[in-house]
């Protein structure tokens, strides 16, 4: 069954309740609205989807995004809405990447990255990797490096670089703090 969602800015909602908890049951897509720490799908309330996971679940086949008067917004419309975002095209391979390896995907804002890396889903188990995206080829400030790795490290969770390639096929190195 295919959910409906409505773009409003940078996001897309989820209006039927329905939709919304099955979406989010079945790999933790989007945030409730009005909800902090959701412990599972028993919420009444939408959805809100970034256009990052509303793109890809229109590509999987489980979103149709609609404008607010009801017309398609088909996915090379949720892409230019996407384009105006700063290495867009380099977080969507890397988020792409891996929900197709079955991980949960989140904002890793607060940890200082792109990306929070669950293997069961937040509220289940704590991410165990926070990931950052970084473009083949781009230089790296050792100072950025370790200021990530104390940063991932103070929160016990392995910081993991992430290196698209022109191919298609995303690269990950992992670190971790060596105490010698």
């Amino acid at each position: 069954m295919t959910a409906r969602g409505v773009i409003i800015g940078d996001s897309v909602v989820v209006l039927d309740i329905d939709d919304a908890r099955r979406l989010y049951a079945n790999g933790f897509y989007g945030k409730p609205i009005g909800v902090d720490k959701p412990k599972g799908p028993d919420f009444n309330t939408p959805l809100k989807l970034s256009l990052i996971e509303a793109l890809y679940l229109e590509e999987k086949g489980e979103l149709l995004v609609e404008t607010l008067d009801g017309r398609r917004v088909d996915r090379s419309k949720l892409e230019e809405a996407l384009r105006s975002k700063k290495r867009f095209h380099l977080l969507y391979k890397v988020y792409k990447d891996l929900r197709d390896k079955g991980l949960i995907v989140r904002p890793g804002m607060r940890f200082g990255a792109d990306f929070a890396v669950y293997r069961l889903g937040p509220g289940i188990d704590h991410a165990p990797f926070v990931v950052h995206v970084v473009e083949e080829n781009e230089e790296i400030d050792p100072v950025d490096l370790v200021r990530a790795g104390r940063v991932s490290h103070s929160v016990r969770k392995t910081f993991v670089m992430a290196y698209p390639g022109a191919s298609g096929r995303v690269r990950y190195i992992a670190l971790r703090w060596f105490k010698p």
